[in-house]
């Protein structure tokens, strides 16, 4: 196959091919099963670098972890049309005057049973299967119509709702023409609503990025660059994003008190933020020690258990609490 050449309007193709092995015994299952494991075992040539081929072992661990992944997929297009997604939301807090400005809202799947899923538990198969954009697009339905509901949530002392977007979504115009759909067609207030994409989303395809971020702050809306640092160049692209926060990667801010090289990073982002006119968010806030640090470096915000856990975001009643004192008691998760 690496030898055969392929040939299209005057231009020459090489030909790549991944291959999945399976034996076919007494054993084997049915016709479905065999098939199933063999197409398994292929996309598992494919994850170790294609061009090769995979055999398919009953304790193939690689592909035990792809037959969850697979799994998976049913559980969440289920949730997804039986509205079995739920959203929690999570206060960001200034550290200039301590006012909650923010809410980060972090999506659970919850299980017919009653069981609520954290997201790391179901978020990498939707990525691996292409289904973030279907669950990017419910949460935003849900915060548009959530700031529609209430005329206090598009007020200017209302506080403003960060939406975490996959790099499937800023990449895919469907999306993008969706959400101007939803803001535009419920007259929600667009500056209630902060898109949140990481660092290396906005990096591995800056383009879609860029466009994506240049439509939707036309629209009114802001833009922060989550688990900023940890790409390799992070300060080089942020001249070409028009973003009005950092928030700075937790992974050093967690242990930033007990180690001189995370401290220095978290006053790395922050000096060259605010050089930007960026504001900065530090991530994982979880002792006091840590929040004393932040605070003492300049950081604008702070986000993590020592501020408050997730608490679900319960339509009105949300929106009650956080318009009248700003304070939720937190139930973590």
């Amino acid at each position: 196959m690496k030898d055969f050449r392929f040939s299209w309007e005057g231009k020459i193709f090489e030909v790549g091919v991944s291959i999945g092995l399976v034996p076919i015994a007494r054993n084997s299952g049915t016709i479905t099963e065999v098939l199933s494991a063999a197409d398994s075992a292929c996309y598992a040539a494919k994850d170790q670098g294609r061009n090769r081929v995979h055999v398919y072992l009953p304790d193939d661990k690689l592909l035990s972890d792809r037959h969850g992944e697979m799994q998976w997929v049913s559980r969440i297009t289920s949730a997804l049309e039986e509205d079995r997604l739920v959203l929690y939301g999570q206060r960001i807090k200034s550290l200039v005057d301590g006012v909650v400005d923010h809410w980060e809202l972090l999506v659970r799947l919850k299980e017919t049973d009653g069981t609520l899923v954290p997201p790391m538990a179901f978020i990498p198969a939707a990525e691996r299967y292409h289904i973030m954009p279907a669950i990017d697009r419910w949460v935003v339905q849900q915060t548009v119509n959530l700031i529609a509901r209430s005329d206090q949530m598009q007020s200017n002392d209302a506080p403003v709702l960060n939406i975490n977007l996959s790099g499937q979504s800023i990449s895919d115009d469907e999306v993008l023409r969706f959400m101007v759909d939803q803001i535009t067609r419920e007259e929600v207030n667009p500056e209630k609503i902060c898109f949140e994409i990481t660092e290396t989303a906005a990096i591995a395809d800056l383009s879609h990025a860029t466009r994506f971020i240049a439509v939707m702050t036309g629209l009114g809306c802001r833009f922060a660059l989550d688990d900023f640092g940890s790409g390799l160049s992070s300060f080089a692209y942020l001249k070409n994003l028009n973003v009005s926060y950092l928030k700075i990667d937790g992974g050093f801010v967690r242990n930033m008190v007990n180690d001189r090289i995370d401290y220095a990073m978290v006053e790395s982002i922050n000096h060259v933020g605010h050089t930007l006119g960026i504001k900065t968010i530090a991530e994982f806030v979880e002792t006091d020690e840590v929040l004393e640090a932040v605070s003492q470096l300049g950081v604008d915000y702070a986000q993590g258990y020592c501020i408050d856990g997730p608490v679900p975001v319960d339509g009105d009643l949300f929106a009650a609490s956080v318009l009248s004192t700003g304070e939720i008691k937190a139930r973590k998760m």
